[in-house]
């Protein structure tokens, strides 16, 4: 069984595109079982609570689970109440802002079942790639969704999506053609989740989800400023200003 943790963590991406441009934040994540979500006081539910409507469909009634498990059966997988371990942040006065969700789903005798890889831009526009991981925990995924206005449709995702254990060590590459343009990890240690350290937490990193979402502004303000290439959005999944 999962035991609900706490990861400090830090997020890193790095364009190698033309005008190159990198950064490095630290932030927490928590993994946590979708069927044990986390049970707090009643003082720090407004600090860290998860909602279903802010995962998959906006508009679709329903916790997490529910969303995740019909999201699944559009795509022929059935997990029969296998458990799923989420990664994600929470949200935070009302607030929250996921860049990824990863869900990692197991059958009912425990065997990885496959992965979810939930994106988010900050339009809120929202998209999820069924991920087959192999032996070694990595995949290849068509890029189907607007993360960045300073990237178009094309390529590849490839992913190494290890279960965090006492690390986390996640990598995501965009591949076009010869090319890595964008390689982005999230990388962190496993905090015990307790009271204790979930206030230290708190109060190290307070409003964590504005502070992301702007600071995610603020690179794309940064690139467009050294005159990035930016390229035309079409369709419905519109792009956030990701670096990207």
């Amino acid at each position: 069984m999962v035991t609900t943790a706490l990861y400090d963590a830090t997020v890193a991406h790095v364009r190698r595109a033309d005008p190159p441009y990198s950064f490095a934040h630290r932030m927490y994540v928590w993994l946590t079982d979708l069927d044990e979500l986390p049970r707090l006081p009643r003082w720090l539910r407004p600090f860290a609570r998860f909602d279903g409507r802010d995962h998959f469909e906006p508009g679709e009634p329903g916790e997490i689970r529910e969303k995740l498990d019909r999201w699944l059966a559009t795509r022929g997988v059935n997990l029969d109440g296998g458990r799923v371990v989420m990664l994600a942040s929470a949200r935070s006065l009302g607030y929250v802002f996921n860049p990824i969700t990863v869900y990692w789903c197991h059958t009912p005798d425990g065997a990885l079942a496959c992965v979810v890889a939930e994106v988010h831009n900050t339009y809120r526009g929202r998209h999820a790639y069924l991920v087959r991981l192999d032996e070694h925990s990595r995949a290849e995924v068509d890029k189907e969704f607007y993360v960045s206005p300073f990237q178009d449709l094309s390529g590849e995702y490839r992913m190494h999506l290890p279960l965090p254990d006492a690390l986390l060590a996640l990598t995501v590459e965009l591949h076009q053609g010869e090319e890595t343009p964008l390689v982005a990890t999230l990388r962190g240690v496993r905090r015990p989740a307790g009271l204790r350290g979930l206030v230290r937490t708190l109060l190290g990193r307070p409003l964590q989800p504005q502070r992301v979402s702007a600071l995610i502004r603020r690179h794309g303000v940064a690139l467009w400023r050294r005159n990035a290439p930016m390229t035309a959005r079409t369709g419905t999944n519109t792009a956030g200003v990701l670096n990207g």
